[in-house]
């Protein structure tokens, strides 16, 4: 799937096509709720998508003061697309729209755990959670 890779910065997503990408990406999201993912990205404070001619290939999501701290909540590349550097460049466009005072901070699905040290992050002992319940 070679070719060139289009970068949008708040475009308007429809959430079936977010459904498809989350699916194909084999990331696990709610994507037998259409309208909380319709939800999840009506008031995000920072999307940057990855489009393949007109096809949605990637999706980074994430909620940010701005000033301190990004929380990077879904990075999301559709299976075919993958290992062709859009999860690392959505990353990139997130923090060259951040800036340098704000961290960026995620949690891993247990999957993914190794790709991130070599996306630039680094493991923090010190976080803690209380999980969603459903």
């Amino acid at each position: 799937m070679n070719g060139n890779i289009e970068y949008r910065h708040n475009f308007p997503l429809d959430p079936r096509e977010v459904v498809r990408v989350f699916d194909a990406s084999g990331i696990t999201r709610p994507t037998a709720d259409l309208p909380r993912i319709a939800r999840m990205f009506a008031a995000p404070s920072l999307v940057i998508s990855a489009w393949h001619a007109d096809r949605l290939v990637g999706i980074s999501r994430s909620l940010t003061d701005y000033s301190y701290c990004c929380y990077l909540s879904d990075l999301a590349v559709d299976k075919q697309f993958q290992g062709q550097g859009i999860g690392k460049e959505l990353i990139k466009r997130t923090q060259a729209v951040i800036g340098e005072e704000v961290s960026l901070i995620l949690l891993s699905a247990p999957g993914a755990m190794s790709y991130y040290p070599g996306a630039g992050f680094q493991a923090a002992d010190n976080a803690f959670i209380i999980k969603r319940k459903r």
